[in-house]
């Protein structure tokens, strides 16, 4: 009865251990942490692929303001050869209303002189008045009068419209210049700001290329320190793989002492774990479970072959159940590492293995007592922070900790 179970539950193992490898190279692995290398390298990644994201916005925003300022400089580009040009036509306005002017002064000079040169034209008018014979050519000579008269009133009048014509055009060609001289400083200062602009989005671009630089040199050192992670992970497997083979050899070798001396016989028979057989290792609280996860650094699905307990740097280890210490060695995954076998246990051979604590005050062949301080809560190896990574090993395969706890 009971080797049938036994073998049933070995088939069980087996498919479930077929099944795993099937999924993921490399189960019986802790894959929850990472080396302190590969951490600060996938850190690095990370911060420099948020800063380009970052660069890339203010690059585009720069480009925008750019643009737009472009836009508003042709704008005023155009507004300023338009004011130029009202300017131009207005200072040829002028000039023209300088020549007509001066035509006319030359004209009204000419009338004047050419009409005193008879003699004042009023005495003149006057007198022909006196000489008239008939009421008729009296009004004839004092029309001929009026038209001498008003002919250098009107010459006079002509000069004075060219001259307050020649104002007025004065008055535009100074506001047009007014105009020029605005619209010149506007451009001016316009220039001055898309230089700024301009310098802005070449510093956004370097920016851009700097972070481009650093985040596949950021990505090659990832790549790397993964590499050199992957190569401690291909060694940590021999290991593990070792440690599961002595203890398997352990856990046969125990059983069929069991069975041979008839100890225990009901719990040689119980095909499931039974709840608090082994004590808690250490006084914490549970950081993460036993389990298939998502590993954060390589995404690939890993067991998680342990139940991390916090507790804080120091906070003493204490052996689950009485045993012996069958290997203590550094990994540079698990850090000090210590394997207790605890012989058999609720009809398997049960052994538990501590990990990342900062020392042991055992060692190999000593015999330990439950509850027995065995080491100290540490951060060595991979680890984020002071913790113990418990693992228990039922017929050298690893299994949920708190089923037994």
């Amino acid at each position: 009865m009971a080797l049938g179970v036994s073998a049933a539950h070995a088939d069980d193992l087996k498919d479930k251990k077929n099944k795993v490898e099937r999924e993921l190279k490399g189960a019986h692995q802790d894959l929850d942490e990472s080396s302190a290398q590969l951490r600060k390298a996938a850190a690095r990644l990370d911060a420099a692929q948020q800063q380009l994201d970052v660069a890339k916005t203010r690059l585009a925003t720069a480009r925008g303001k750019v643009e737009v300022a472009a836009e508003r400089d042709a704008q005023m580009q155009a507004e300023l050869a338009a004011a130029e040009a009202e300017l131009a036509a207005a200072e040829a306005a002028l000039a023209q209303g300088k020549v007509d002017r001066d035509a006319q002064r030359e004209k009204v000079a000419r009338t004047v002189a050419d009409m005193y040169s008879e003699g004042d034209p009023e005495l003149i008018a006057f007198s022909s008045l006196l000489d008239a014979e008939s009421t008729e050519e009296l009004t004839r000579r004092d029309g001929v009068r009026d038209v001498v008269v008003g002919q250098e009133a009107r010459e006079y009048d002509e000069l004075k419209a060219s001259e307050v014509l020649l104002q007025v055009r004065e008055d535009q060609v100074a506001d047009a210049r007014d105009v020029v001289a605005a619209k010149r400083e506007a451009a001016a200062e316009h220039l001055e700001l898309m230089q700024a602009l301009e310098a802005e989005e070449q510093a956004a671009k370097d920016s851009v290329v700097s972070l481009v630089i650093e985040r596949r040199d950021a990505r090659e050192g990832a790549s790397a320190a993964r590499a050199k992670d992957l190569a401690k992970l291909r060694k940590l497997e021999n290991e593990q793989q070792k440690i599961e083979e002595m203890l398997r050899k352990r856990a046969l070798a125990a059983l069929r002492r069991q069975r041979a001396q008839a100890r225990s016989q009901a719990r040689s028979q119980a095909s499931t774990p039974s709840p608090g057989l082994l004590a808690y290792p250490v006084d914490g609280y549970v950081t993460s479970p036993f389990g298939y996860r998502t590993h954060p650094i390589y995404h690939y699905w890993g067991l998680h072959d342990g139940v991390d307990f916090g507790g804080g740097c120091g906070t003493p280890l204490r052996a689950a159940a009485p045993g012996r210490v069958v290997s203590s060695y550094f990994s540079g995954v698990y850090g000090n590492r210590l394997v207790i076998d605890h012989g058999v246990l609720g009809g398997k051979g049960i052994a538990t293995i501590y990990n990342h604590a900062s020392g042991y005050n055992v060692g190999v062949g000593d015999q330990v007592a439950e509850g027995q301080v065995i080491g100290f809560e540490g951060s060595t190896g991979w680890s984020t922070g002071c913790h113990l990574h418990f693992t228990v090993m039922a017929n050298g395969v690893a299994v949920d900790p708190m089923n037994w706890l």
